[in-house]
């Protein structure tokens, strides 16, 4: 059998994955304005069902943009999360990237209280006195907690972006996330992932250079 590949400088693989991610999506109906962010999900993964699990609330995407401009600093679930994000252009609107899974303090509380890291990693980050948007891609617990701490009115952030991957109360989590008040992206199910966490970041930082230039 000859395989025929496809004459692609490497310059273009980025742009010619989109039109192909664009062709197979054809006529599927995405909320306008999420486009970029759900093609960027399927190019990260390749599953095109994020055309359909992703949630999205009321004017999200706007809001979210307008809090990365403010100076918002991201905090993530995972070291693989926050090497993900584009940290260089999230810099020049003042934002910072934050992980506390690792902290000496944050395996401490989580001992102490006998919770997850993640949950301790949360309550940490609500400390902060800063504008915040969280990225969680594996730990369902960081969800819940942010829920709670939504509830308690000790928390109120400028964008969660639920996207755990998994199979204990993952989709649980999620939907309680949709519940709050709170901007919401949340893929809704099993799927997800470090890597749809960041990425969403990403579009969300290439949406508003584009809108500059």
């Amino acid at each position: 059998m000859k395989i025929e590949l496809e004459n692609v400088k490497p310059m273009d693989i980025e742009t010619r994955s989109f039109s192909i991610i664009t062709e197979e999506l054809g006529d599927t109906p995405l909320i306008p304005g999420t486009e970029p962010v759900v093609k960027r999900c399927i190019h990260t993964s390749a599953d095109f069902d994020y055309a359909k699990n992703l949630c999205f609330s009321e004017n999200v995407i706007e809001k979210a943009m307008d809090a990365i401009r403010q100076g918002a600093c991201i905090v993530t679930d995972t070291q693989m999360a926050k090497s993900g994000i584009n940290k260089r252009a999230l810099a020049r609107y003042g934002g910072e990237v934050y992980c506390f899974m690792s902290d000496e303090d944050v395996a401490e509380a989580a001992k102490r209280n006998g919770t997850t890291r993640a949950v301790a990693s949360m309550d940490k980050a609500a400390s902060l006195d800063k504008k915040l948007i969280f990225a969680i891609g594996n730990a369902p617990t960081a969800l819940v907690r942010l829920y709670e701490l939504i509830e308690e009115g000790k928390l109120s952030p400028e964008l969660i972006i639920g996207v755990p991957v998994g199979f204990v109360n993952v989709v649980q989590s999620k939907e309680l996330i949709m519940e709050t008040n709170a901007p919401y992206i949340v893929a809704r199910g099993r799927k997800g992932g470090s890597n749809i966490a960041a990425c969403i970041c990403n579009a969300l930082l290439y949406m508003i250079d584009n809108k500059r230039d």
